[in-house]
């Protein structure tokens, strides 16, 4: 789509609401309307309106009923062709990306630039009129959403949520779209994005999803974000090399200092330091400690003495050092005791 159709889109959107405004008779229920969805200003409780308007919440809600019953019956009817001309619309856009969508991506999709809350508010407000389209209220759970009525009612989209979040949590690590969709009975992968989007238990990091209090998809802080960077990478990197991905990220806030990473890395335990200023996560198998310690835990493992060649080949798989620092330290410390022609042990009595 053009940015000239895009922008008579966004025209359109907003011709469709004073055409809709237009249809209502009365002044206090345009403004009862237009307070509470928010399309002129930011949405308005029913307290707020009623306190305006000198009446009670509960005659603000009937009379809200009432307006939408009415403009639905006309919508329905075709007395607002506006209606009808931007459903089209909402329902090719739909029909192209899952056949639901959250409201702000939508609206995104269609006025083709990031879509402010009037923008938004002009899309679900045509949306809860339009005959073919159903609305998800948000809540707690759910993010505003649209979705074309021919495929499930409100219910039956948030089951389908449901059900996605249930799958995520009980494989319990992040999962590609690809991944759950054969976990799942949709026709394409696009649907699962879609209604995994409308989520608010969820979220995603590159198209991997998984629960949003999950670091690996959703970090919030710099040590989540060190941990996201390093896992990607799949393995160690430079602290100054961390900092540097970390700025170039798709993550929200991504402002830090490299002495902030080193920091970080040096206070959160799933950072192992594993060279000069290189490091990798625990998980990986790394051990933590100096040169020397390394080489204590490989002699101890170790059912007989090694020869140095070994020695540094098993150091080497938990630290990027180089091979005369490994020499140095056993040759210089009383613990590592020499039985043969470049092979030692470990001696636990040397001091």
């Amino acid at each position: 789509m053009d940015t000239a159709t895009q922008t008579d889109i966004a025209t359109g959107v907003k011709n469709a609401v004073t055409d809709i405004l237009g249809a209502i008779d009365q002044e206090r229920e345009r403004e009862i309307v237009t307070r509470r969805f928010g399309l002129t200003d930011r949405r308005e409780t029913l307290e707020q309106i009623g306190e305006l308007l000198g009446i009670t919440r509960e005659r603000v809600r009937q009379l809200e009923k009432a307006i939408l019953i009415r403009l639905k019956i006309a919508a329905d009817d075709g007395k607002i062709p506006a209606v009808h001309d931007i459903e089209r619309m909402i329902i090719r856009d739909l029909s192209e990306a899952g056949r639901v969508a959250r409201v702000s991506d939508l609206t995104d999709r269609l006025v083709g630039t990031k879509s402010d809350t009037i923008n938004r508010a002009h899309v679900a407000f045509i949306a809860e009129l339009a005959p073919n389209l159903i609305v998800v209220g948000e809540n707690d759970n759910y993010h505003h959403a649209i979705g074309i009525k021919e495929y499930g009612d409100e219910k039956t989209i948030k089951s389908n949520v449901d059900e996605i979040v249930k799958t995520i949590k009980k494989h319990g690590e992040p999962l590609t779209i690809e991944e759950l969709h054969t976990k799942l009975s949709y026709e394409n992968p696009s649907q699962v994005r879609a209604l995994a989007s409308i989520s608010k238990f969820l979220a995603h990091l590159k198209d991997s999803w998984g629960l949003a209090k999950w670091p690996t998809v959703n970090p919030k802080n710099i040590r989540d974000k060190i941990y996201v960077i390093l896992a990607d990478n799949g393995k160690p990197m430079h602290f100054s090399d961390i900092a540097k991905s970390i700025k170039g990220s798709d993550f929200k806030r991504k402002d830090v200092t490299t002495q902030a990473i080193h920091n970080e890395l040096i206070k959160d335990g799933r950072f192992v330091l594993i060279g000069r200023g290189i490091y990798a996560l625990d998980n990986w198998g790394f051990s933590k400690g100096t040169v020397a310690d390394i080489i204590t835990d490989v002699l101890k493992s170790a059912t007989e003495p090694l020869h140095r060649d070994e020695i540094v080949k098993r150091v080497l798989k938990s630290r990027q050092v180089k091979e005369t620092t490994i020499l140095l330290n056993l040759q210089s410390k009383p613990q590592f005791k020499r039985v043969a022609k470049a092979t030692y042990s470990f001696d636990p009595d040397a001091k």
